[in-house]
């Protein structure tokens, strides 16, 4: 008996090479060898076969539609067999027996359908989510964990459900004048936000290596998203610089301030002297937003993120994450893994929310390295405050 199932298990597994858990391919045999022993050990005076209908109706559930129709085939022949030992063809009348094999052939075939219908989609599932993660890595461009002189980590979450992109934005490049980064949000939801986030990723990548000033590059970025976003949409921004070893330049187009957190675990909020308006929106106000300078001792970590990190509300009391408070401590404690300290902090806003995130969401870790990095350019430099 154990070579007999284990041959029948082998062949479904065939069947069934390429779906990924060994306990869908096994359910539906357990269920039949449950009813099959039920049957055996109840009598020749109970017909307890017809309870094998539940092996096809579990396998449309575990498993593609070939080994759905192995198992209800399976089953039927399982069925034929028990049927003189329970008097199942003694019955003068037919009409039962009849029955029964119509409602089983009903539901083996309804549920090899919907096997089918499951795996259709599956498909499609994948077709779909392979082409936004084709799209996120073109848009976005992962960087490594280190560009030029600087050590990072990054966190990148769409709160769309089964989407690999949205409209948070983030880059990090080494430049000739030293490592910049950007993050962004674009004031609106769907393929429209993920447009404008390709102009606002397109022309800071190209801004970023032919402009000398930080608030230069910033301002070509600004004149792309006036000149190609034509649907309404405002992007937030904070642009930041890595062009000496102690210190970073920063620039705010209305974004979330950033964060300074010291090796100690103190947190700084890095307010603008001079807050400034969204991207696509400057033609609106007179004059330029003004780049600040911000002192980065060794082991301090820069903190870069958009609006869905501080305004991730609890279920419980409705409260937002309360990123200062918390980030300090566990970037603290994770020394000078980045990595593992970009992961303590999502996991705890993932906790504060409950679980769920309804904003996209951008956690971005810089910190230099600890030697000074490379001389500047001898190009033209903007004078900053």
């Amino acid at each position: 008996m154990k070579k007999a199932w284990s041959k029948v298990s082998t062949l479904l597994e065939r069947a069934e090479s390429d779906y990924p858990s060994r306990v869908g391919v096994v359910l539906p045999l357990i269920a039949i060898a449950l009813v099959v022993a039920a049957d055996l050990l109840a009598g020749r005076d109970h017909y307890l076969t017809p309870g094998i209908v539940v092996a096809p109706a579990l396998a449309s559930l575990t498993l593609r539609w070939r080994g759905t129709l192995f198992i209800a085939l399976l089953g039927a022949a399982v069925q034929g067999a028990l049927a003189p030992y329970d008097g199942a063809t003694d019955i003068p009348s037919h009409d039962v027996l009849f029955g029964q094999v119509f409602a089983y052939a009903a539901v083996s075939v309804f549920s090899v359908y919907i096997s089918w219908r499951r795996e259709a989609g599956a498909r499609a599932y994948t077709a779909i989510t392979t082409v936004a993660e084709a799209a996120q890595h073109a848009l976005m461009r992962p960087p490594p964990a280190r560009v030029g002189g600087v050590r990072l980590a990054v966190r990148y979450v769409s709160a769309a459900t089964d989407a690999q992109i949205g409209g948070d934005l983030y880059a990090v490049l080494d430049t000739p004048y030293g490592v910049r980064a950007m993050v962004g949000d674009v004031r609106g939801k769907g393929l429209q936000a993920v447009q404008a986030a390709s102009v606002v990723l397109g022309s800071f990548r190209e801004a970023a290596y032919d402009e000398g000033g930080l608030g230069t590059a910033a301002a070509r970025v600004d004149v792309s998203v006036r000149r190609n976003v034509t649907t309404g949409e405002f992007i937030t921004a904070l642009f930041a610089q890595f062009d000496r070893p102690d210190s970073v330049q920063l620039l705010h187009y209305g974004h979330v301030a950033p964060l300074r957190v010291s090796r100690d675990g103190s947190v700084e909020t890095l307010n603008p002297a001079d807050p400034w308006v969204p991207l696509g929106l400057a033609d609106m106000v007179e004059g330029e937003p003004v780049p600040w300078r911000v002192p980065m001792r060794p082991g301090d970590v820069l903190v870069l993120c958009t609006d869905g990190v501080i305004e991730a509300r609890s279920p419980r009391d409705n409260t937002f994450y309360p990123l200062t408070e918390r980030v300090g401590p566990l970037i603290a404690g994770c020394g000078t893994d980045l990595d593992a300290a970009v992961q303590q902090v999502y996991a705890d806003l993932l906790r504060h929310a409950g679980g769920s995130l309804s904003d996209d969401v951008v956690l971005l870790l810089l910190t230099p390295l600890p030697y000074p990095l490379p001389a500047e350019p001898t190009g033209p430099r903007e004078d900053v405050l």
